[in-house]
Parts: C-alpha cells; structure tokens; sequence
C-alpha cells in the first residue's frame, strides 16, 4: 500500500455508534502533537485489519478477555511517531495510546519520523526509522 506524503496522523481506532451518527475517535495526542485542529475538515481512510485464521483469532480473543490490556501496535505496522524522550542506552523514546512506550534506534528527541514496527512486547516496542519528516 502506497501512503500519500500528505498523511497527518495514523491511529487505530474504533467505530462508535451515537444516536444516528458513526464515531471515530481521534486520540488525544494527535490534536495536541498540532498534527490536526479541531473544527477542520480531514479526508479519512479507513483499512481493515488483515484477516487472521481461526487458531489466531480464538488465541486472540482468549488474550483479550483477561484483564491485561494488549499492545496498542502490531509488528509490521507503519507509524508516524515524535521522539519524546532518550532512553538509557541513547535510542529515541516516543509514546502512543496509554502511553505504551516505542524505542526508535538512532532518533533525536523533537524528531517527528515514519517508523515499522518490528518487535512488539506486552510494554514496549521496538520501531525502526523508515523515513524522517523535513
């Protein structure tokens, strides 16, 4: 899949339903990041979720009815992120929903970057540099 130089955001996110009217919920982040504003119009995409075969998607809903909450990435998955933060070893540190933390080797705090995800564990992820904004 080809994304368009003029993508704001990527999140996922969940269809609500209120009153005669379909939701989708623009996380916190993403207004206060500056990526978008409030009152304007957006053009929005939506991509289904790759479908899974049966052995995963009951493993999946066996790990998603305990209490503990799933990592809100998936390897594989393409995502802007800004560097918050310098972890301990020098990679970058950004954050996304419920502040589950993503390490991005050879990032600057202040950078806003283009990353796959490539390790994925229950509290944190590891994000590779695919692209860094101008």
């Amino acid at each position: 899949m080809e994304i368009s130089d003029k993508l704001l955001c990527l999140f996922n996110g969940e269809v609500t339903v209120e009153d005669d009217e379909y939701v989708v919920e623009i996380p916190r982040r993403e207004i206060e990041s500056g990526s978008i504003e409030p009152g304007e119009t957006y053009r929005v995409a939506l991509i289904a979720r790759e479908e899974t075969d049966e052995s995963e998607q009951s493993t999946k809903s066996t790990s998603t009815s305990t209490s503990e909450p799933q990592p809100p990435v998936e390897e594989g998955e393409i995502r802007y992120v800004e560097i918050e933060d310098i972890g301990k070893q020098g990679d970058g540190i950004a954050r996304v929903e419920r502040g589950y933390v993503i390490i991005v080797p050879d990032a600057e705090i202040g950078e806003r970057v283009k990353i796959e995800i490539t390790e994925v564990k229950s509290n944190f992820a590891v994000g590779e540099i695919i692209d860094e904004e101008a």
